[in-house]
Formats: C-alpha cells, structure tokens, sequence
C-alpha cells in the first residue's frame, strides 16, 4: 500500500549522536542498562493467537530487533529472553533487578474478545509521573510520528512485571494481533517501529531530569556530513579528541567535553592558536 510506511529508517532527527572513528554512536554522558523482555513463550504460554499467528513470537522479534539498534548506540541491553521459552512474569521482574538494569521495556501485542474491533499502540504503567512516565510518553509519540494510532498509556499497576521491577518499567502494546491492519503494519513497516521505539528509549536516555551538563569545543557544524567528516578527520590525526554530533539538521564538529570550564577554555584557547574557529557550547549527555 503506497504511504503505508514512512520512508524513515534511521533514529529521529532529533536524536542527538556523534560519530567517532567511523562508527555513529548514541550520545549519553553515561552507559546506561536496559533489559528488553519479549512477553510470553514457550510451549505453555503463546500469548494471544489469531488464525496462527502467535504472539510471542511478534514480542521476541521486535524485542530483538530493538535491542540491536540499542546496542548500536552504546546501550548496554539485557534479555529477559533470547529463545522460545517461557519464564514467569516475577522471574521477568528478577532478572531485571538482579542486573540492575535501568529502566525495564516488556514487549507485548494486544487483542480484543471480538477480532478487529481496536488498532493502535499503547503503553502500559505501574503509576503515572516522574520517569517511569516519561518512558512510555516518548515511545508513543516517536509510534504515532511512524504511522501507528497512539493510544496513550494506561496505568496497570496489578502486573507483576510493572509492580516488581525495581526501575522505570514500561510494557508497550505494539498493535492488536487479531487486527488485519495492525499486522500488515507490524510486518511492512517492521524496521521503522522497531527504530521508532528505539528512539523513544534513546530520547528517555539521552536527556533525564537533571543531567549534567558538558563544556564542548564547536569548530564546525555543515549540513553536508562529508565536510564534517573531513574536519573530523583532520582534527583526530592532529591528536584532538574530536567526535561529530548530529543536532538539528547539521553535521556538528566537537572537542572535548568537560565539566571544568578553564579545561574547556584552555583546549579552545590551542584549537585557535591551531588556527581553528570556536564555539564553546554547554549541552547535557554528550560524549
């Protein structure tokens, strides 16, 4: 179906990453634990089924796919499970407190009692506020910007998976199994819901209440990636800890990032005696 899927296929613009040495990476001032539990599996718990499908194959498979993009940007990702197998709801909410993981997502798709009555997405929480909010609201609309009807989030508060995690949790309904249109979404457009709840996560990593904050050394930004590139380059063989941030719509050349502001000046006060233009910025969650 023309339309049926966005075009997109890589994180949000507005998802801020650098890049280092060839590799694009996400931008967090710290590494940060995320487990991803595929709901349901094993023999004994399908989840819901509809004229074959099986839900927890759908939960495995996005859960895994997610965690991919995730470990791309430098997120430390954990698994419930990685196999066809089937663990309680509290052994879920165990493993996730034995890692000490940071924030907890459970990958599930929804059903009705009457088939094809409901479409969309939704999230649901232990309680409303805070982080464990904030989780969930970012995933929704980075679902909504892909193509998905939102349906908000729900505070579930009875789950256990919600009830016993010890950090930020969220259980995201990735559309209604037993919905023709949902599935055909799922499957089409599977790589762009997978980096669109990627993205929501990275969102939530990327700026929390109060991060600190780092001075960073500009020296250039372009809207062509391959000038910024060139410039990165230079400036790593010139022994500069330089790295390429993509904000807004341009190609961001950096140095250094620091928390003292005479080391951040006096790394600007070499760049300018190297010959280079400066700009000293100060931006939470960078590298």
């Amino acid at each position: 179906m023309d339309g049926f899927c966005q075009t997109q296929t890589t994180l949000p613009s507005h998802i801020v990453v650098r890049e280092q040495y060839g590799r694009e990476v996400f931008v967090l001032a710290e590494t940060k634990k995320v487990i991803l539990d595929a709901g349901h599996g094993g023999t004994t718990d399908p989840g819901a089924v509809y004229q074959g499908r099986q839900e927890k194959n759908d939960n495995l498979r996005m859960a895994l796919a997610v965690g991919q993009i995730l470990n791309d940007h430098g997120v430390d990702v954990g698994y419930t499970r990685v196999q066809d197998v089937y663990q309680s709801p509290l052994q879920k909410a165990q493993m996730a407190n034995n890692w000490d993981a940071d924030y907890f997502v459970s990958f599930h798709r929804n059903a009705m009692p009457v088939p094809g009555t409901a479409s969309g997405t939704e999230s649901l929480i232990f309680s409303k506020g805070g982080e464990a909010e904030r989780l969930p609201a970012n995933i929704n609309t980075e679902l909504g910007q892909a193509g998905w009807t939102d349906l908000g989030s729900i505070e579930r508060p009875g789950l256990i998976v919600l009830r016993e995690t010890e950090m930020p949790a969220v259980l995201v309904e990735v559309g209604f199994l037993d919905n023709e249109a949902d599935n055909q979404r799922f499957d089409e457009c599977f790589e762009h819901t997978a980096q669109a709840i990627a993205g929501g996560i990275l969102m939530t990593l990327q700026s929390p209440e109060g991060q600190q904050e780092y001075y960073q050394i500009q020296v250039g930004a372009y809207a062509e990636k391959d000038l910024a590139q060139g410039l990165l380059s230079q400036l790593q063989a010139a022994g500069y800890p330089a790295f390429l941030v993509y904000q807004d719509g341009l190609y961001k050349v950096r140095v250094g990032a620091y928390l003292n502001l005479d080391n951040a000046a006096w790394m600007e006060k070499t760049l300018r005696a190297a010959g280079y233009p400066t700009l000293l910025v100060q931006e939470p969650a960078v590298y």
